[in-house]
């Protein structure tokens, strides 16, 4: 079959991905979700007195740190089943999606434990002592002064995050899920890998502007936000 770029195919694929777009935010909202609990548990454990416990963070995120994201995905897909059968379990039957998001829960989790910190760590300790000499509970002090001040300073980090996470997602096709990239890759093989350049323009051009759009929301959320901040320092 004789190969040749045909523009029109770009808006003709366009309509075909975007049902699938879906399945890459479900799988994006699961795994910040979890990621971020994951990320506050190792955040407590680093800024803890506890030895054992910021040592253990420091080896979560050293070792996902150093883990390509293909090599953790896989790691999840073969060694959960694999663990599942040891114990009697038959764990070859989960829907792929519970993988992937269990491998980017794991990922998201260790580049969200160093966002918070340093956003909790970049407030001064004094607001917190004067809150207290106030008459304010350690809770309220956390909820209303420190809280607000350090969502200020994480947000472009976790913006940054999940544009990330995003991206990466993309690999899930890898082990069998259909969902954005699944579906190019799909029509793809069914045009046989005729106009595959149209196509994967076509997934760029979505991803631009999902990206776009993303970072100019934490933009003016950020900006919004702000302006909060500014009157917390004021008070």
């Amino acid at each position: 079959m004789e190969k040749y770029f045909d523009a029109t195919y770009i808006m003709q694929s366009i309509p075909m991905l975007l049902p699938f777009l879906k399945v890459t935010f479900m799988v994006a909202s699961f795994s910040v979700l979890f990621g971020t609990i994951i990320g506050f548990i190792l955040a407590a454990a680093k800024l803890g007195k506890s030895k054992i416990a910021r040592n253990i963070a420091n080896g979560y995120i050293t070792i996902l740190r150093c883990t390509p994201s293909i090599v953790l995905l896989f790691l999840v897909y073969y060694g959960i089943p694999a663990m599942g059968n040891n114990f009697g379990m038959n764990l070859n039957d989960i829907d792929k999606a519970v993988f992937v998001i269990v491998t980017f829960s794991l990922q998201f989790g260790a580049l969200m434990c160093e966002v918070i910190r340093s956003a909790y760590e970049s407030i001064d300790k004094g607001q917190f002592e004067s809150a207290v000499s106030v008459g304010l509970s350690n809770a309220q002090a956390y909820r209303r002064i420190i809280f607000p001040q350090a969502l200020v300073v994480a947000l472009p980090n976790f913006g940054n995050s999940l544009l990330a996470l995003l991206q990466e997602g993309a690999l899930a096709y890898t082990i069998g899920l259909i969902d954005i990239v699944g579906k190019a890759n799909l029509i793809i093989a069914s045009n046989y890998n005729a106009h595959a350049l149209e196509i994967f323009l076509a997934l760029s051009i979505i991803y631009w502007i999902l990206s776009i759009a993303i970072e100019q929301f934490f933009l003016k959320l950020e900006r919004v936000l702000s302006k909060g901040k500014q009157l917390l320092k004021t008070m």
